[in-house]
């Protein structure tokens, strides 16, 4: 989406909540000039929180950095 500083200052509460709601990015122009980028907000999470309800419930089986005997071929981590 894109839009002019002028429409923007007018309808900002409007837009700001189109981008939160859509996930879209807005870009703002000045004199058809693209000036400014809004994106939503993401939360960064770390990995040791991403993953901690799978802590403990994975095995892993041989040596996780020895390549599978063919690319692609997955049986033989079974």
């Amino acid at each position: 989406m894109q839009v002019s500083k002028g429409v923007l200052k007018a309808k900002m509460l409007e837009y700001f909540r189109q981008v939160e709601t859509t996930g879209e990015e807005m870009i703002v122009t000045d004199r058809k000039k693209p000036v400014l980028r809004v994106v939503p907000y993401e939360k960064k999470i770390a990995p040791d929180e991403l993953f901690a309800d799978l802590r403990g419930k994975m095995k892993v089986k041989g040596d996780i950095n020895e390549p599978a005997s063919k690319p692609g071929d997955w049986s033989a981590l079974k």
